[in-house]
C-alpha cells in the first residue's frame, strides 16, 4: 500500500505529466488569442512539451515563456503568414462549395482547394517544431518545412491524421480545447524527433565541458 503514495510510481507520474499537459494546453490557448502571437506560443508549445514534459527537463513555465521570447519575431511573421494562407484557402473552400452547382467545373475547384488545404495543412505541421529547434531565417523555415514534409511523407501522413483526429474531437467537444493542445503535440513529438535527429550536429561533448545543454540528443 505504502508503494501506491510513492510520488514516483507509474499513477502519481502518470497524473503529473496529464497536468503538465492541460495546463500547457491552457497557457498556449490563451497566448494566441492576440493571433499575431500564435506562431512563437505554437513554437513554445513544441519546445516545452518535448524538453518539460516528455524529457523532464526544466520548468514548464520558464521554457514556456523562454522559447517564447527567443522565437517570437520569427514566429510572430511566420503565424501572420500562415494564418493568412490559411484564410485565403478556407475562404476558398467556402466559395467552391456554395458555388459548385453554379459554376463549370466546380467540383474539380472545390477538390483542388482541398488538396491545397491538405498540403498547407502537412507543411504547416513542421514549421514551429523547426523553428524551436534550428536557427535559420524564415525563407529557410519554410523551405525546410516543404522539404521536411516531402521527405518524411509516411511520417507526415500519420501526424495529419492524429491533427485531424483531434480537430474533429474539438469540433465536437470544445472543452478538449484544454487538453489537445499539448497531448497531441506530444504524440507527434515522437514521429518528429525522430526526423530532427536525422538533422542534428553531432554532439560536442558532455555539458560540463561545452557549457552547451543537448538535451534533445538524450
Amino acid at each position: 500500500m505504502s508503494g501506491f503514495f510513492n510520488l514516483e510510481n507509474g499513477f502519481f507520474t502518470t497524473l503529473s505529466k496529464l497536468t503538465d499537459i492541460i495546463i500547457l494546453s491552457v497557457i498556449w490557448f490563451f497566448i494566441c488569442i492576440p493571433i499575431i502571437t500564435i506562431g512563437p506560443a505554437t513554437t513554445a508549445l513544441y519546445y516545452t512539451t518535448v524538453k518539460a514534459i516528455r524529457r523532464e527537463r526544466g520548468y514548464l513555465f520558464r521554457e514556456f515563456f523562454k522559447s517564447f521570447k527567443q522565437n517570437f519575431k520569427r514566429g510572430a511573421i511566420s503565424g501572420v503568414i500562415m494564418t493568412i494562407i490559411a484564410l485565403f484557402l478556407g475562404f476558398d473552400i467556402l466559395w467552391a462549395w456554395m458555388n459548385t452547382s453554379a459554376i463549370e467545373n466546380g467540383s474539380i475547384l472545390l477538390g483542388i482547394f482541398i488538396a491545397l488545404s491538405v498540403m498547407f495543412i502537412c507543411f504547416s505541421i513542421y514549421v514551429f517544431p523547426i523553428l524551436s529547434r534550428f536557427e535559420m531565417t524564415i525563407k529557410q523555415l519554410f523551405k525546410a518545412a516543404l522539404f521536411m514534409s516531402v521527405r518524411h511523407l509516411p511520417s507526415t501522413v500519420v501526424m495529419f491524421a492524429i491533427i485531424a483526429i483531434c480537430a474533429i474531437g474539438i469540433f465536437f467537444m470544445p472543452i478538449l480545447i484544454f487538453i489537445i493542445p499539448a497531448g497531441a503535440t506530444l504524440i507527434i513529438s515522437l514521429l518528429m524527433e525522430r526526423i530532427f535527429k536525422k538533422y542534428m550536429p553531432e554532439s560536442q561533448g558532455a555539458g560540463e565541458e561545452t557549457g552547451i545543454d543537448e538535451w534533445y540528443l538524450e
